[in-house]
This record gives C-alpha cells, structure tokens and sequence, in this order.
C-alpha cells in the first residue's frame, strides 16, 4: 500500500510539475496510436537506466518511451530499431577521443568504451533506417563524432576565452545562458525564437562539425549548441538539456521534444502504410555493380541491395541492364549483345545467391504474392535496346529468361529508334525494325519504356502500340529543360493512353545546379506530374546506381523518406499506393493481358 502511495504522490507531482499551457497538448490525439520513441541507456556495468526527466518530456509530448538497453548484440539491436518511430540519443559520460583520431588529455572525464560502442551503432542503425533522430548533450556531440565531426575533450583547458560556465551548479531545470540560433535553421521553427536561455551540463563541445551537418546555433563564446542535417535527413543534435527544461516549466525547449515525437508519428505512418501497399522502384543500373564479390544480400555500398531495401520498407525492384550505345556495325553491336547476356546472367546469380529473401517476378501479381511469402521481389528490365541487336528472336529470349520491359534506346540513336539526346534524328522515330519490335513486345506482354527516347519516337510508339506505355526514370521538362524529361503534352498523352511515368530523383534532371539537388526538387517534380497527369498515372523510378539520388534519399533505405514527403503533403494511403506501385501494377497486368 505504501509503494503505491508513493507511486501516485510521484505521478500527481510530475502533473503539477507541467505548467498548466503543457497539459493535454501532446503531439499525437490520446485517440490515435502513438510513435514509440528509443531512448538510450546510461551503463552502471550492471544495470542499463535512463534519467526520468526523458520519459515524462516524452510522454507529454505524445509519444510512448522505450528504454533502449546497452548492449553490443547489432542483431538484437536492429531487430529494436525496425519497431522503433524515433530514438533519442542522452546525455552521461564522456565520449572517448580516440573515435575522433585524438589522444586523451588529462582533463577527459568518466568514459565508458561498452556504451561508446552501443551508442554509435544506434546511430548508425537509425540513420540507415532513417528513424527520426535527436541527440541531447553527450548524443549530441556523439552523432557529430559518428558522422565525422570532431569535439573538445574539455572546454576549459581547450577554450580558454569562454567566459561561460558549461557545467552550471544549478537544477537542469532553470536556464543559465543564452543560445542564438540560426534564424532559417529547422530549430528555429521547432522554438519560434532566434535566441534562447538553456541550461549547461558538460564541458565537452563540438568542435569540427562532421560534413553532412549544419550548425544552427552556438552560445556567446562561440561554442556549438545546436546542430542539423545538411542532407535533409531528419537527423538534430542539441547540447543543453530541453527535456530537463520541460520539466522546469519551459514551453518553448519542450517543443523540440514535440518535434521529435511528431515527426516519429509521420514514420510511424509510412511504415504502417508499406505494410499494407505494394512498393516497386521501377529502375535502377544495380547489375553494374555485381562484381564477383558482390552480394545483393549484404548491406553493400551500392545504393541497391537487400537490406537496404528492408530498411527503406521497398517491395520490389527493377534491375536493368544497362549497356552504353557505340556504333552500329555487327561487330559493336555484338559487343553489346554479349555484355547484356552478362548482366542478365549476373542478376540471376544475385537471385540463386539470396533464394531465401528474394526471387524473380515475372508479373503484377508476383509482388504480392512474394510479399506474403517474406521475400522481395527483383524484376529486370533491358536499358537500351541496342543490347538485343536486331534480331526479334534475342527479344523472345529475354522475354522467356524473365525480362519484362525494354527501354528502346539510351542517349544515343540506335537501330530501333531515335534518341532524346542525340544531336541528329536517325529515323524520325522509329525505325521499320523499331516498329517490328513494338508490335512483337505487345504482342509478348513486355513493357515499352520509353524513357531517353526523342519526342518523334515517343509519338509514333504511343500511335502504334496497342498496349499502355511508360516511361521507367523520368522528369518533367517544364520544370527542368533536360531532353530526357517528358513535356506536359507528352504526361498528359501518356496518361490518355493508359500508362504510367515514373518520376526519377537524379540531379542531372531536376535543376541546374546539380550537386544541390534535394528530395524538395524531386517532390516538386513528382507533383507536378500528378497535376499533370493525374494520380492513376504517376509512379517512382530512381535511376539508383546510374546516377540517381539527391540529398534525402540516396538509397534503397531512403526510399521511406518520400512516403513521410507525402504524408505530410496531405497525400492519402491509397493515393501513396497509387505512386508506389497500384498504378505500374494496372500497367503492367493491361500489357501483360494477352
């Protein structure tokens, strides 16, 4: 009786603790299901524990706290981090120097190697599965460390200049100095202020902010207190304490908190809605990379493998074939015939390597189907139908070895069809073989793509096909004027025929300025194809590993990234469905329906 007592005293003091403002605004409606938040551990060396003040900010902020436990097991922890909607890295020791290539100095404080190891493999783990992520403190600066960054081992005896006490002797609960944050830093907008009062605890500091991140804000004396992802990944670090000011009754540091849960609660979403939908990234150059060492079951550093598909929530993946156009002679054509045989071949190596998580899919519904049964479903596709030469039997062969879309031409004429990108028309469109081959690929039920063919083509392929067409990777050219993008005339005709253009995040065509391409150019891209177009007639296709990738999503993994993209621009589930795969799918069974 006593312990409960004194378990409802704790709870009513925590409640009259919240200024009255707090109450009842939780990020999430106590109706709907809440984002579940990872917190990590202190490590005593028997017991793993996490400061009260991180679970109730948590709580109050809307989300449910879950105690992530120190240990080194990676599987286990992979295992937590598939369940986890976003993770907070805490505060506690100091972090070891020799992770930022330095020696100690005699000022470093309390370190604990079992907990540096942890720490930095939750980080790794979040960021390869895009978990919404804020550092606090120590997980501050230990995510500038992870991600290259460097730090002072002790202000102090490092900075002698500071005149401001970095380890304050009040409660974490009132603010001893000010910060000044970045007025267009997403801190900024998470506090609605450009300067703040916080509360110091430590007497380590960022020191070289690691590549891929952006300072957005520092105290008086210069050192960093704020800290966000320049790669728009939903990544922030903090020094001070904001869930300890929460529960000192501060507003404005709590909302960094409700950031966090409410941006988990847009993960939470987009992996609640890939459960359910079917997802298929319609092209990718990935067989350039099976090398003999190569294993697409492993979590290579090529953009396409197995288990960042898992992590990015992927279905289904095209394949392509890609071989680069040269002349047209037997003997250069041969060359490309043969190179094609090779990647064919190469991605069902891939396929018998990994038959326990994934198999070839030959039709719409092998994708559900394969889905069911736990494993992801590889389709392949040819990249320039110069790699079949021009002999129709080579076309029957694919087809029967599973290839189910050929993409006509690439960026240069070949013997099927004009190029997009080639400075001269060959044909005017098709060539008379061209046109043989459109007739045989419907008659067959193989996919036409016609992305990288010239506007001529386009139009005699969209005349003569008596099956929907799409386009695998591309752009639209009124927002970017690449040959390689489709015209409004051209989305809307596609999409009077029935077919699908499946938008591509690859710098070379979303904007001028090809290194600052970000998700935002992307996602301008796909909806104006949706204006366009109209929903039934859009999907995605990232040209990953030829090319494709922007700051956001670089990577099977990233994937995830879009789905939160449109939930938060007020997409619904069956309209994201629609994008990811419902309206390739309608294209791919009307084609293959002979």
């Amino acid at each position: 009786m006593k312990k409960q007592i004194l378990t409802l005293l704790l709870v009513t003091a925590f409640a009259t603790m919240m200024p009255h403002d707090l109450q009842g605004q939780n990020a999430i409606q106590p109706h709907q299901q809440r984002p579940l938040i990872g917190i990590s551990c202190s490590h005593s060396g028997r017991s793993s524990s996490v400061n009260l003040t991180y679970t109730e900010s948590v709580i109050r902020a809307g989300g449910v706290p879950l105690m992530i436990p120190v240990t080194t097991d990676s599987l286990t922890m992979r295992h937590l981090m598939k369940r986890l909607d976003g993770i907070i890295l805490s505060g506690g020791e100091d972090i070891h120097p020799s992770y930022y290539n330095e020696a100690p100095l005699p000022e470093l404080g309390r370190v604990d190697s079992i907990r540096d190891i942890y720490d930095m493999a939750l980080i790794r783990m979040a960021h390869d599965f895009n978990v919404p992520m804020l550092g606090i403190c120590r997980g501050e600066q230990l995510i500038n460390v992870a991600l290259g960054g460097s730090l002072y081992q002790d202000i102090p005896s490092q900075c002698p200049g500071s005149d401001i006490l970095h380890q304050q002797k009040e409660s974490s609960y009132v603010g001893t100095h000010r910060i000044l944050i970045e007025p267009d830093s997403q801190l900024a907008q998470m506090m609605d202020h450009t300067e703040w009062t916080t509360n110091s605890h430590h007497h380590q500091a960022v020191k070289a902010i690691a590549p891929s991140l952006r300072i957005t804000a520092r105290t008086a004396d210069g050192i960093v207190e704020g800290f966000e992802s320049n790669q728009g990944y939903p990544i922030w670090g903090v020094q001070f304490h904001p869930e300890a000011l929460t529960l000192g009754g501060d507003t404005v540091a709590h909302r960094i908190i409700r950031h966090l849960v409410a941006q988990a609660d847009f993960y939470r979403q987009a992996k609640a809605i890939h459960s359910r939908i079917l997802s298929i990234d319609t092209h990718t150059d990935a067989p350039l990379e099976f090398t003999p060492a190569f294993n697409l079951g492993r979590r290579e550093r090529s953009q396409v493998c197995l288990p960042k598909m898992e992590e990015g929530q992927l279905d289904g993946q095209y394949l392509a074939c890609w071989v680069r156009q040269h002349g047209l002679t037997p003997e250069e054509t041969q060359v490309a015939i043969d190179r094609v045989a090779e990647l064919v071949a190469g991605v069902e190596r891939q396929i018998a390597l990994n038959s326990d998580r994934c198999a070839l899919a030959r039709t719409a519904d092998d994708l559900g189907r394969l889905k069911a049964e736990g494993k992801r479903a590889i389709y392949i596709g040819i990249e320039n139908g110069y790699g079949v030469g021009t002999d129709l039997n080579l076309i029957r062969h694919y087809y029967q070895r599973g290839v189910t879309y050929i993409t006509l031409c690439h960026t240069r004429n070949n013997a099927i069809c004009d190029s997009s990108s080639d400075t001269t028309a060959l044909w005017g469109g098709l060539s008379p073989y061209g046109r043989k081959v459109v007739k045989l690929m419907n008659q067959l039920g193989m996919l036409i793509d016609l992305s990288h063919a010239s506007e001529q083509t386009f139009w005699e392929v969209l005349k003569r096909s008596k099956k929907p067409v799409f386009a695998s990777h591309s752009s639209a050219k009124a927002l970017f004027g690449h040959d390689r993008n489709l015209t409004d005339e051209q989305l809307r005709a596609l999409s009077q025929k029935g077919g699908v253009v499946q938008v591509c995040p690859c710098p070379d065509f979303l904007r001028e300025d090809k290194p600052e391409a970000t998700l935002d150019d992307f996602m301008q891209h796909l909806e104006h194809a949706i204006q366009v177009a109209g929903i039934d007639h859009v999907g995605i296709g990232t040209d990953f590993d030829g090319g494709g990738g922007v700051k956001g999503c670089n990577g099977n993994n990233d994937l995830i990234n879009i789905t939160v993209r449109l939930l938060k621009a007020g997409y619904t589930e069956e309209e994201i469905g629609k994008l990811w795969g419902g309206n390739f799918l309608r294209v791919m069974r009307e084609v293959q329906d002979i």
